[in-house]
């Protein structure tokens, strides 16, 4: 154990940032005092607040304004100059603030209090946000500090600018990053992304999409004593959820993709979160089953929807209770779009090259089974790739830690990537990036 970070910038930025618990709709003291620190730190701030009635006409949002949560949630952004802005590209390291709640029986420690440790040798940081995803958010701010010097020492000769996001109610949605996409709240174009989610230190070119359900299942009720006249809603549920989860298997079979093919379910059914009955001793006579399907790359959400809906209609018709009381099966929260990007874009080739500097051996660009603002940026026309340290296994999980060679490694990696996508550098399958 160890009381202090290892170094005095990134590391106490980092601490101090994970002091603020950021659970959705609480960022806005972070994010303050985030902007004080990039405006000490040399940046051009920006900030934005998302338009809950322009969210709503996005597809991915709830159609009611009043279900998206924006008032009081700014994102907030610093921009570094470098040259002649307006000859170069601009490109976009992007983190967000808010965190999943904690759950403070589960955890060993405070989870906004930020402890320093050690594992297996190397110096690890706990808190809720170390991996998911204030460590890299720190990380974007100090890579694009390196590069500034980098350029101001005359070590590199570049034109262009570094914009660094960090963006409220990603775990909602996107809500900051839609916000952007949507309306630019910079008065220049952005050219590419890197969205730091943890990735352990991969180049991710390919994020799942994500259908979100609410199935709803009516029984009749009886006493316990005599069950045998009601109608229990759990056999019915049972047997949808067998038929799911057979239909999952079947997409892991006939649906591929060379990104994914080292995942063991491939575009996953998750029963999150189900309840049913009123009392123990009568039988349960309702149920309400919240469930995300995964949505591969190419897929549409419609038409991964459908193919769920097409299912539970196959069961609905062979239960003749099913078929008197038919289910309803509905949308709730937010749907995530898949996202790809071309692994030959120039951001994928400068961050490669980047990785490949720092000493990581393996630069092939890999998928993830999760979804994340990147989607955003893509259907927006801004080429996007994830990288970032830590491990997705961690987010959301008790006790989250990094260990913080990674990232220190990610701050490295990120400044040489945008060096690299800055200077244009020729790729031998993209062509330069110059303008």
């Amino acid at each position: 154990m160890t009381d202090s970070p290892p170094d005095a910038d990134l590391g106490t930025f980092v601490e101090e940032l994970l002091h603020f618990d950021t659970t959705g709709g609480e960022e806005a003291p972070a994010q303050s005092w985030l902007r004080d620190r990039l405006v000490d730190l040399g940046f051009e701030t920006y900030e934005w607040t998302a338009d809950a009635e322009r969210l709503a006409d996005h597809h991915s949002f709830p159609d009611d304004p009043a279900e998206i949560d924006v008032a009081d949630r700014p994102s907030v952004a610093g921009v570094l100059e470098l040259g002649d802005p307006d000859a170069g590209p601009a490109l976009v390291l992007n983190g967000h603030v808010d965190v999943v709640p904690a759950e403070r029986d589960l955890w060993d420690t405070d989870p906004f209090e930020p402890t320093w440790g050690e594992a297996n040798g190397e110096t690890t940081l706990t808190a809720r946000g170390a991996v998911d995803m204030k460590s890299a958010l720190g990380a974007c701010v100090f890579a694009a500090l390196d590069l500034q010097a980098r350029a101001e020492g005359g070590e590199v000769d570049l034109d262009g600018r570094v914009v660094v996001e960090s963006v409220a109610g990603e775990e909602e949605g996107g809500i900051g990053a839609a916000a952007a996409a949507l309306d630019n709240p910079y008065p220049f174009e952005r050219d590419a992304a890197v969205v730091a989610e943890p990735t352990e230190l991969r180049a991710v070119t390919a994020t799942e999409g994500t259908v979100m359900k609410r199935l709803r299942l009516r029984g009749r009720s009886a006493h316990a004593a005599t069950r045998w006249v009601g109608e229990s809603v759990l056999p019915h549920f049972e047997r949808i959820r067998r038929e799911f989860e057979a239909l999952e298997a079947e997409r892991h079979e006939s649906l591929t993709h060379p990104l994914y093919e080292s995942y063991p379910v491939r575009w996953p059914v998750c029963f999150g979160r189900v309840e049913a009955g009123s009392w123990s001793s009568t039988v349960p006579a309702n149920l309400t089953a919240e469930i995300r399907i995964g949505v591969a790359p190419g897929e549409t959400v419609e038409e991964v929807e459908a193919a769920y809906e097409a299912r539970l209609a196959e069961v609905v018709d062979d239960e003749p209770w099913l078929r008197d009381h038919p289910p309803s099966f509905e949308r709730f929260s937010v749907q995530f779009d898949s996202a790809e990007t071309d692994p030959d874009e120039p951001v994928v080739a400068s961050l490669q090259r980047a990785m490949s500097d720092a000493g990581i051996d393996d630069t092939a660009p890999v998928g993830a089974t999760y979804g994340a603002d990147s989607r955003l940026y893509v259907e927006a026309g801004i080429p996007t790739v994830l990288f970032g340290p830590g491990t997705i296994e961690q987010a959301h999980f008790p006790n989250e830690t990094v260990r913080w060679s990674d990232v220190e490694l990610a701050r490295e990696v990120l400044a040489g990537s945008a060096a690299d996508f800055l200077a244009g550098v020729q790729s031998p399958t993209s062509g330069s990036v110059s303008k």
